[in-house]
């Protein structure tokens, strides 16, 4: 089969491909502006395409019978761009890496290692045992909330209950309390739900019923000291409500790793919004990179490589979104 890896984003999956799919196929890595009537050419020949944009500014690839996609999102992949022979897959894997870098977040505010270390080293002992002023909270007197239950709120909470947290979940679908879930919510109640937690983190995908469902009345619903984590998409946290809520500190803080403007081909270097969140204290920024792991890579090559062979063997594929 001819399999190609279209983008900047897909080459990184491109290492090694080979060697995970055990299979001797075409395969090719085209940048993400197609332009030359070779790569043209190559593009509409494909039988796999993996990559994580697809517009009408492509072309047509008109042979085309799976567009995997090395990622959970496929909001920037227009399926109307796609042939009615092709199937179109997702992949995860990131959920661990994702997990990690929540609680990696709520640990530094509850175990200050970096000002800890900076302070002994100027010979102040600020954080020692038994000094006035010198306790500390602990993480797992914390309530956590997860605005969405699929495979990274169900990391999270698996983590988070190690810790001793108390769990609560807002879900499209109803969720059990069970081991893991101490209150569970449908997004109908939402606005309960953003004020039953010391912290809140976002995982929800971008949908036309997600698209800024965190909206100004949510994010005052949330307990004063709250903070929230957003790990989702940008636009689920609607970015004028976010800033403002921040800008007057009526939450506690924030740590957003999912945004409102991204780098593109002409502009490589941005702020992450038109909102000067830059310039807010009480927020943490990271760009989009809670998921990006060796493990994340490796787990998601597995996937393309076993829906290339099932493919090829006509047996049903792995996460299909559209078929």
């Amino acid at each position: 089969m001819k399999i190609v890896f279209h983008g900047d984003n897909a080459a990184n999956f491109r290492e090694g491909f080979e060697d995970i799919l055990g299979e001797d196929h075409e395969i090719i890595t085209l940048r993400d502006r197609i332009e030359s009537a070779g790569d043209q050419a190559a593009f509409a020949a494909a039988d796999v395409i993996i990559g994580v944009k697809l517009s009408k500014d492509d072309p047509q690839p008109r042979a085309l019978r799976l567009y995997q996609a090395p990622a959970a999102g496929t909001d920037a992949i227009d399926p109307t761009c796609l042939p009615p022979s092709a199937v179109l897959c997702n992949a995860f894997g990131h959920e661990h890496a994702i997990a990690e870098y929540v609680m990696a977040v709520l640990l530094t505010r509850h175990v200050p290692l970096a000002r800890a270390d900076e302070r002994l080293r100027a010979g102040h002992w600020d954080f020692w045992a038994g000094r006035p002023g010198a306790l500390r909270t602990e993480l797992g007197a914390q309530s956590i909330g997860l605005l969405g239950f699929g495979h990274i709120g169900k990391a999270i909470a698996m983590r988070a209950k190690a810790f001793g947290m108390r769990v609560s979940v807002c879900n499209r679908s109803a969720i059990p309390t069970d081991h893991l879930v101490n209150e569970s919510y449908t997004l109908e109640a939402i606005n309960r739900f953003m004020g039953s937690a010391d912290v809140i983190v976002v995982s929800l995908p971008l949908l036309a019923e997600t698209r800024g469902i965190v909206d100004a009345p949510a994010l005052a619903a949330m307990r004063r000291d709250a903070i929230i984590v957003n790990v989702g998409r940008g636009p689920v946290i609607d970015e004028t409500a976010l800033f403002d809520a921040l800008s007057r500190k009526s939450i506690g803080g924030a740590a957003i790793d999912t945004w409102y403007q991204y780098p593109s081909p002409d502009k490589p270097e941005a702020l992450p919004s038109a909102l000067p969140f830059h310039t807010l204290p009480n927020l943490v920024m990271t760009p989009h990179m809670s998921g990006w792991t060796n493990g994340t890579v490796r787990r998601r090559q597995e996937t393309a490589a076993e829906n290339i062979r099932r493919l090829r063997r006509g047996l049903s594929l792995l996460n299909t979104i559209r078929r």
